[in-house]
């Protein structure tokens, strides 16, 4: 049984209810300044006369009603919520006899300022704190104009208090920004390594296939008129090979088209009535690795170009992503040999001398009289950068070119990590 947790106490307060909370915590501060509490001769600051009367607790209370009217808008409309707690500010203000808006009547102001600056667009962020800004302009202006004191200092810190809940507020709203442009890099990032996982995979398993297809249907053009038997096993090839081609696609096909196979539903467990003639017409297994390369050497060995494997050294288990990035790098170059190069035969080493890597070269000799090519025209370089790509992930060495008595080598020194040996 799985229980969601509840969100913390301070997440689940509305911006609107803070704000509440402040105006109510402003006029509280505001009353401990006019009451002589223990420990003080007297009060801070002496109670005007109008707080006294009906008229100043009249406008106290419709203060506190614009505040809660604030509250309840700040989430939908926050403009206007805005716009509401600047009233209520001015309102608040106007019986204590003051010269400047108060902070305490100006901490509701400062807590709309924060959630807008949070979680609104930036011209709508830079809106209001121009709106808070410019009441207290206002307020001071009108009381220089109309001759009486303004408490230009106290307009200033209070200025300052509510630039400085702007600031947190846009600071926090850039990190959530920020953290939500890293989580879909994140994911776009994941899709293209996804993908081109995917066009590895495929081109190698596909690859190998088709080469072997095309070569062993030009043998099998040659001598069906001389040689109906071995044309005839020939075909058979064929037929095997296009067969595990396309069991191996609908695998990948399946893969991408389930989200999760450990989620699947009960009853689902039970195979297709093709799924066992797909497994026993595949020739190499859904996730290879060296140990397959036996029955590599023999399908290409079918087609016409033998394989010859030496393994140097002990072998032992290695990592699954190194076993079979391994493998994949020893069918590409193997496919390649088939496709291109007009070789009867190559030699693949597998080293597992040094303990600390495993180092796997595929070599021929180079075209030989006679020897048809599965492919007449060059490559597209795509499976030399897929190796190197592979074995770039891995942090090794890769290397590619002419032997120097003829031919073509490949080579990838794959390094093993801490902790994991190849004997």
């Amino acid at each position: 049984m799985s229980v969601t947790p509840s969100a913390p106490f301070f997440k689940r307060v509305t911006p609107g209810g803070w704000a509440a909370v402040a105006w109510g915590a402003g006029i509280a501060f505001t009353a401990l300044l006019r009451i002589r509490v223990p420990g003080q001769e007297g009060p801070d600051v002496l109670p005007g006369f109008v707080i006294l009367r009906w008229d100043g607790l009249a406008m106290l209370a419709v203060g506190t009603l614009l505040t809660l009217r604030a509250g309840a808008l700040l989430a939908r409309r926050p403009t206007a919520a805005l716009n509401y707690l600047l009233v209520a500010s001015v309102v608040a203000s106007t019986p204590l006899g003051v010269t400047a808006i108060p902070v305490a009547q100006y901490l509701a102001v400062d807590v709309a300022l924060y959630a807008i600056a949070a979680a609104r667009p930036r011209r709508e962020a830079w809106r209001a704190l121009l709106l808070a800004l410019g009441l207290l302009v206002v307020y001071v202006a009108v009381r220089l104009l109309a001759g009486w004191s303004a408490g230009t200092t106290a307009a200033l810190a209070v200025a300052l208090i509510a630039l400085v809940a702007w600031l947190l507020g846009r600071s926090e709203g850039q990190a959530r920004e920020f953290a939500e442009r890293s989580r879909t890099q994140a994911a776009e990032q994941a899709v293209t390594r996804e993908r081109l996982r995917i066009a590895r995979e495929m081109h190698d398993s596909v690859a190998h296939s088709i080469g072997i297809v095309a070569l062993q249907a030009g043998a099998a053009r040659r001598v069906i008129a001389t040689q109906p038997e071995a044309a005839r096993q020939a075909l058979t090839e064929i037929e095997t090979a296009s067969r595990e081609t396309l069991a191996g696609l609908r695998r990948m096909i399946g893969a991408l088209r389930t989200a999760d196979t450990e989620t699947e539903p009960e009853g689902r467990g039970e195979s297709h009535p093709d799924a066992r003639s797909e497994a026993e017409l595949r020739g190499l297994p859904e996730m290879p690795g060296l140990a397959a390369l036996d029955r590599l050497a023999a399908l290409t060995g079918n087609a016409g170009v033998r394989v010859a494997v030496r393994r140097v050294g002990d072998p032992g288990p290695l990592p699954p992503d190194i076993d079979l990035s391994a493998f994949r790098i020893v069918q590409e170059s193997v496919t390649n040999v088939v496709r291109h190069s007009g070789a009867d035969s190559c030699t693949v080493t597998v080293d597992h001398r040094d303990p600390a890597s495993l180092t796997v070269t595929v070599e021929d000799r180079g075209p030989v009289t006679g020897h048809a090519r599965a492919s007449a025209g060059p490559g597209s370089g795509y499976g030399l950068t897929g190796m190197r790509e592979r074995v770039a992930v891995l942090h090794g060495e890769f290397g590619a070119g002419p032997r120097p008595g003829g031919g073509f080598r490949v080579t990838a020194r794959l390094p093993l990590p801490t902790g994991a040996t190849s004997r």
